[in-house]
């Protein structure tokens, strides 16, 4: 919907990213030795990656059906099916070194985008469970 937005409450930034997986043993190796992120905490349900002011959270694929009981209240039940596709911001001097990284570890870049507009690049490329992953340079959006 087109024009401005209505004054009221205002949301400050996208808090969590939470994708689910097939086996939380792999996508945690993957994200901790392939991405070096180091978790937060880690669980048979779910695990939690702090990257900067937000977190990624590993949720076990059908692990989250029902609710979920936790001392300050009750988790509503949620799940997700599919491939789903988020970014993480790199420096755009770090580009090449993350290709080579990724290939080291056997990881295939499926493909690579300049942003003409905002003079950055993104590199795509999947995660064990087939979501897409992105590295986008400094400048994407006029954020990154």
């Amino acid at each position: 919907m087109a024009g401005a937005a209505k004054a009221g409450p205002v949301l400050r930034r996208v808090l969590e990213t939470c994708i689910y997986v097939a086996d939380m043993q792999r996508a945690r190796k993957f994200y901790e030795v392939v991405l070096g992120l180091s978790p937060q905490f880690a669980e048979e349900r779910i695990s939690g990656f702090r990257l900067g002011d937000s977190m990624l959270l590993l949720f076990q694929a059908k692990g989250t059906l029902e609710p979920v009981d936790t001392p300050g209240g009750v988790i509503p039940p949620h799940d997700g099916s599919g491939p789903a596709h988020f970014a993480f911001s790199i420096a755009s001097g770090e580009l090449e070194a993350w290709r080579d990284h990724l290939a080291a570890h056997g990881v295939a870049v499926e493909s690579t985008v300049h942003w003409e507009k905002d003079n950055a690049t993104s590199i795509y490329f999947r995660d064990p469970d087939g979501h897409l992953v992105e590295l986008a340079t400094s400048g994407l959006w006029g954020i990154a």
